[in-house]
């Protein structure tokens, strides 16, 4: 049957799987060999989640943002408050851009910096699922759990990118890992510190960070009932009380702090800063979303299946596996599930719903799902599905390169050629990749999943090394700022109107600017049309949907399409009359 051990890994794994009794401690025999199959591990999870690091900048929408609030925090000191060039940002807590700006402090490079706390933080979530599903099964289930985390497309790809979501995985992963080394492989009441303390810093990083907690409404029910895994053990009131303790003097580390300072500043920006962090990001943010609504089943029916690729792909497996163990009372199977499902339902009810948010719950899913990989691995369903997903996406991608070299779609040419881009060079690595998922289903014919896995991580190495530097000319406008400055001369004073932050890590002159994403633009505008008209070397950069009323082309100059805008360069001579100041007014600096 699917998961059944062999008589070997049951020796090895004592009572836990193969009988369902209750052993105090489920370990491994062999702990040279544990670390050395961890180790074995980390370097291929270093391999596919750092390949690429350093060769590209911040991309767009998020990753500039992060990076350009670190560097603030080393170039100006001030960490309690973020800024992004000079402007508070009050949408998220501080901790991810801490992080990053101690990486940028320690490296010297943003460009290599920005990328590092996401890298560390899926290492140390690999670390941790591996080495929980060896103390809660044994070695070999360890391994196919690391594996498979690996393998799954959304942990591997937020792990790549500078988004919180990676770091928000890592503390969520320690804590559940905390609550289970404690829960039902203890008593273990410093794990129940460390879970809560994890809480802690998961809720300073996003918000969210106390989900773990709801772990504990699966393993009463599972407690009561008496399900075997679950041990039973004598809560003295004062050691669970200190756990939620010791979350809250986590959160004040931060918390305490920033309400003081801004409390003792009576600075009606830093008042803002904690309201809106405080009330606005958090409670409002789920109950009243404003943005990203989706109806109630976008995660389990849009997000699910290929988010979490290629685990799902065994699900019609899995899932009947799962509930023959269910109903034979495996408390630790129902433990796992049961947070998963808790999760999905949490932010299912809100109606403001990305993917990332359930990045989460997905270690946790492949927990559940180890016990039966090595089974299922072997079923020649599952191979040939797997084995079927390889040829079809590799036939797929030297289809697409061959349609691009010998009839390339108009609509495809013109939006590459809008970007200054030439399609061409990114034909070479898909069909590179194709190719490459040929040879890889050609030698695994006879395991599937082996190709598939081989042919994922080939996928990321490739996209790392190759496909991102390609694609960093038009992700990031660094060419473009460059022909700004020459444009706008030496010495030139630079504004921008409707800026984002990859404007400014891109240009090494200061960006006067004028508030983020403002709602009311001619507003904006003639406050830039007040600062262009107070100095004659000062140039504008303006989108062309921001150029009525205030300025005109020409004299101003055409720069070129980028991040979705066209843009010109508008000299004091550009302003409309309907914006320029009476009596040469002086700029507010």
């Amino acid at each position: 049957m699917l998961g059944e051990q062999s008589p070997g890994e049951r020796a090895e794994t004592g009572p836990w799987v193969s009988g369902g009794l209750r052993s105090p401690v489920p370990g491994v025999r062999s702990p040279h060999r544990s670390r050395r199959d961890l180790v074995l591990l980390l370097l291929l999870g270093a391999l596919v989640i750092g390949a690429g690091i350093g060769l590209r900048d911040p991309w767009p929408a998020d990753e500039p943002r992060f990076a350009l609030v670190g560097r603030e925090m080393v170039e100006t000191g001030q960490w309690l408050f973020p800024h992004r060039n000079g402007e508070l940002y009050p949408d998220k807590p501080p901790v991810f851009m801490w992080m990053i700006a101690a990486c940028y402090l320690a490296t010297g490079s943003l460009r290599l910096a920005f990328l590092l706390p996401s890298l560390l933080a899926g290492l140390v979530t690999l670390a941790l699922v591996w080495d929980l599903a060896r103390r809660l099964w044994n070695r070999r289930v360890a391994l196919f759990a690391g594996l498979a985390l690996l393998g799954t497309l959304q942990f591997v790809d937020q792990a790549r990118t500078a988004q919180i979501d990676a770091v928000l995985a890592m503390w969520t992963t320690l804590a559940v890992y905390g609550l289970v080394r404690h829960l039902l492989l203890g008593p273990a009441w410093p794990w129940w510190y460390v879970a809560f303390a994890a809480m802690g810093a998961g809720i300073i990083t996003k918000g969210v960070g106390f989900l773990p907690v709801l772990l504990l409404l699966p393993w009463g029910f599972a407690r009561r009932r008496g399900w075997y895994g679950v041990p039973r053990f004598r809560v003295p009131w004062w050691h669970a009380a200190l756990g939620p303790l010791t979350m809250l003097v986590v959160i004040g580390a931060w918390l305490v702090p920033m309400v003081l300072t801004v409390a003792a500043s009576g600075d009606p920006q830093l008042a803002a800063y904690r309201d809106n962090i405080l009330l606005k990001q958090t409670g409002e943010r789920y109950a009243s979303a404003w943005h990203h609504v989706r109806w109630p089943g976008y995660y389990l029916l849009q997000v699910m299946p290929w988010a979490w690729l290629l685990p799902t792909l065994g699900l019609p497996w899995l899932a009947p596996a799962w509930r023959r163990r269910l109903t034979r009372h495996d408390g630790r199977l129902l433990v796992l599930l049961g947070w998963v499902a808790l999760v999905l339902l949490f932010f299912s009810v809100s109606p403001g719903k990305r993917g990332v948010y359930i990045l989460p719950a997905a270690p946790a899913l492949v927990l559940a799902a180890a016990p039966l990989l090595p089974g299922l691995v072997c079923r020649a369903q599952v191979r040939r599905l797997a084995l079927a997903c390889v040829v079809v996406a590799s036939l797929g991608l030297v289809g697409l390169a061959a349609v691009g070299w010998l009839a390339p779609p108009r609509a495809l040419l013109e939006v590459a050629a809008k970007n200054e881009f030439d399609l061409r060079v990114m034909l070479t690595p898909l069909a590179f990749l194709g190719l490459a998922g040929l040879v890889a289903a050609g030698l695994g014919r006879r395991h599937g999943p082996s190709a598939l896995f081989a042919f994922t991580v080939v996928a990321w190495l490739v996209v790392g090394w190759w496909i991102y530097p390609l694609l960093n000319e038009v992700r990031y406008p660094r060419r473009f700022m460059e022909r700004v400055e020459a444009v706008a001369g030496a010495g030139a004073e630079l504004g921008q109107v409707n800026w984002r932050e990859q404007f400014v890590l891109a240009t090494d002159r200061p960006l006067r600017t004028f508030g983020y994403a403002r709602r009311d633009v001619e507003a904006e505008s003639r406050e830039a049309a007040v600062w262009l008209a107070a100095g004659a070397r000062r140039r504008l950069l303006v989108p062309r949907t921001q150029m009525a009323p205030c300025f005109a082309a020409p004299p101003a100059e055409r720069l070129g399409f980028r991040h979705g805008r066209d843009w010109y360069l508008v000299p004091p001579a550009g302003i409309e009359a309907v914006c320029r100041p009476a009596g040469g007014a002086e700029a507010s600096r």
